[in-house]
C-alpha cells in the first residue's frame, strides 16, 4: 500500500451547520444539474480548484497540497492501494485544518477514485456535517477499506449516522473513531451495526464517551458476530464498583472465537474484574493480544493471570502497563513463564510500582524461555542489579534493543538505563514526523499480532 505523507497545522473554523434528525435536509443542497462531470484526463488537483470554484468554496491548501502529492504518485505509476494521510496533527508546516465544508468537496472527488483504499483524516475539524459526507463517500467510495475519523469532533448524531451506512457496506474492513464523544447513543448504533454488518474487521471506539449500556451491547453482539477480529473499548464512561463491563466481556469470551485483539484499557478494573476475564480465557482459543493497561489491578491479579497462562497457548501480548503488581506480581508472571508458558512473545509492565527483584525475576525468565522476546519495564523502580540483568541480556543478544524500552549506558564504570521509544502501541494517538509512520519497534503488539492490512 502508497501512504501519501502530508504536512499539517493550524486549526480552521469548524462547521456551525446541522441539519433535522430524520429529515431529508442535508447540510448543503445538491441538485442534480450541480453534479459535476468527472474528467479521468484531469488531475485530482486541477479537479478539486475547479469544484471548488463551481461551489464558491475556499480552496484549503492542505487538501491541495495532498491531491498534488496524489497526482504525482499516479504519474510514477502508483495508482493503486493509495492511502491519502491528511492527519491534522503534524505541526511541521502551519495549514488549515479541513472542516465538515471542505471535506463536502473532498468526498466528491474521492468518491469516484478506484485506487484510494484509505483516508486518514484524523485530528481535523469534521464535527457531524462532516460525519455525514463521511457516510456518504463510505456509501459511494466502494474501494475504500480503510477510515480514520480519529478526533474530529463527531458527535452522537455523527456516530449514527456512519453507523447506520455500514449495515449494507461489504468493503470497509478498518474505521477508527478514536476520541470523538459519539456517548451512548453512538456506541449503540455501532453495537446494532455489528448484528448486521459482516465484513468489518477492526473496530476502535476508544475516548468515545461510551456507557455501560453500549458496552454491555457490544460484549453481547460480539458472542455472535464473526467478523470483528480487534476491537478497541478503551476509557468509557463506567458509574459504580462492580466492574460490569469485565463481567460481560468476560462472557463473550468464553462464547466468542474470532476475536483476536480486545483494548480494555482505563475500564477500572480491579482484582476480581481481571478474575473474571481470566476465567474466561481458560476457554477462548482465539485472543492474541489482550491490553488492560491503565487498571487497578494488584499482584492479586496476577494468581489468577499467572495460572491462565499455565494452560492458554494463544495470548502472544498482554498489556499490564499502570496498574501495580509490584515485585509479587512479577514474582507470579515469571515463575509461569519460566516454568510452563511458551506462547508469550511481549509483556508490557511499565508503571507498576516493581523494585529490582520482580524486574530481575522477569529478566531471568528470558533466558530460559526463548518464546519470550519483548518486555517493557520503564516506569518502576530500577536498581543497580536490574540495570546489570537488562545489560547482560542486551549485550548476549537475547534481547534485541528494538523489543524493550530501556538502552543500557555506562557512567563511572556502573551501568544504567535509559529509555528508548519502544512500545506496544507508541503511535496509538500520533505518528512520527520522521523515518516510517507504522514503524514496529514503537507498534509491537501490532507487529506482533497484525490483524488484516495495516494502514
Amino acid at each position: 500500500m502508497v501512504s501519501v505523507a502530508v504536512l499539517s497545522g493550524s486549526p480552521g473554523s469548524p462547521s456551525g451547520r446541522v441539519w433535522l434528525e430524520g429529515s431529508s435536509q442535508t447540510p448543503f443542497c445538491e441538485s442534480p444539474r450541480e453534479q459535476v462531470t468527472e474528467s479521468p484526463e484531469s488531475g485530482l488537483q486541477e479537479h478539486y480548484s475547479n469544484l471548488c470554484m463551481e461551489k464558491s468554496q475556499k480552496i484549503n491548501p492542505f487538501i491541495l497540497r495532498i491531491l498534488q502529492e496524489v497526482d504525482k504518485e499516479i504519474k510514477k505509476g502508483l495508482a493503486a492501494g493509495i492511502t491519502l494521510n491528511i492527519a491534522g496533527n503534524n505541526r511541521l508546516v502551519p495549514v488549515e485544518r479541513v472542516t465538515g465544508e471542505d471535506f463536502w468537496i473532498l468526498s466528491r472527488i474521492l468518491k469516484n477514485c478506484l485506487y484510494i483504499n484509505g483516508l486518514d483524516v484524523g485530528y481535523n475539524l469534521l464535527g457531524d456535517v462532516g460525519a455525514y459526507y463521511a457516510a456518504k463517500l463510505v456509501q459511494k467510495q466502494l474501494n475504500l477499506i480503510y477510515l480514520n475519523l480519529m478526533f474530529n469532533d463527531i458527535g452522537p448524531e455523527g456516530g449514527e449516522l456512519i453507523a447506520k451506512v455500514l449495515h449494507k457496506n461489504q468493503t470497509l474492513k478498518y474505521l477508527r473513531m478514536t476520541g470523538n464523544k459519539i456517548e451512548n447513543k453512538g456506541g449503540m448504533s455501532f453495537a446494532a451495526m455489528l448484528q448486521i454488518n459482516s465484513s468489518l474487521e477492526k473496530l476502535d471506539l476508544g475516548d468515545c464517551d461510551l456507557g455501560m449500556q453500549s458496552v454491555i451491547a457490544f460484549a453481547t453482539v460480539l458472542t455472535r458476530n464473526q467478523a470483528i477480529k480487534a476491537i478497541n473499548l478503551n476509557r468509557p464512561i463506567l458509574y459504580g464498583e462492580q466492574e460490569e463491563s469485565t463481567v460481560h466481556i468476560g462472557r463473550m469470551l468464553k462464547e466468542n472465537h474470532c476475536l483476536v485483539v480486545l483494548h480494555m484499557c482505563k475500564h477500572d478494573i480491579k482484582n476480581s474484574g481481571i478474575q473474571q476475564l481470566c476465567d474466561a480465557l481458560y476457554l477462548n482459543s482465539s485472543l492474541r493480544y489482550l491490553d488492560v493497561s491503565c487498571n487497578k489491578i494488584t499482584h492479586d491479579g496476577m494468581v489468577y493471570l499467572a495460572d491462565v497462562l499455565k494452560s492458554n497457548t494463544t495470548l502472544e501480548v498482554i498489556d499490564l502497563s499502570f496498574n501495580r503488581i509490584e515485585n509479587a506480581g512479577a514474582n507470579y508472571l515469571s515463575e509461569t513463564l519460566t516454568s510452563h508458558n511458551r506462547s508469550l512473545k511481549a509483556l508490557s509492565v511499565v508503571s507498576n510500582n516493581i523494585e529490582g527483584e520482580g524486574l530481575v525475576a522477569l529478566s531471568q525468565s528470558m533466558k530460559t524461555n526463548l518464546t519470550f522476546s519483548h518486555i517493557y519495564i520503564w516506569g518502576n523502580k530500577f536498581d543497580e542489579a536490574t540495570c546489570v540483568a537488562y545489560s547482560d541480556l542486551i549485550q548476549m543478544g537475547r534481547l534485541k534493543p528494538d523489543n524493550t524500552d530501556v538502552e543500557p549506558f555506562v557512567v563511572d564504570g556502573r551501568v544504567y538505563l535509559a529509555e528508548v521509544s519502544n512500545g506496544l502501541k507508541k503511535h496509538y494517538y500520533w505518528t512520527s514526523t520522521s523515518g516510517e509512520s507504522y514503524d514496529h519497534s514503537s507498534n509491537a503488539g501490532f507487529a506482533l499480532v497484525p490483524v488484516g492490512q495495516q494502514p
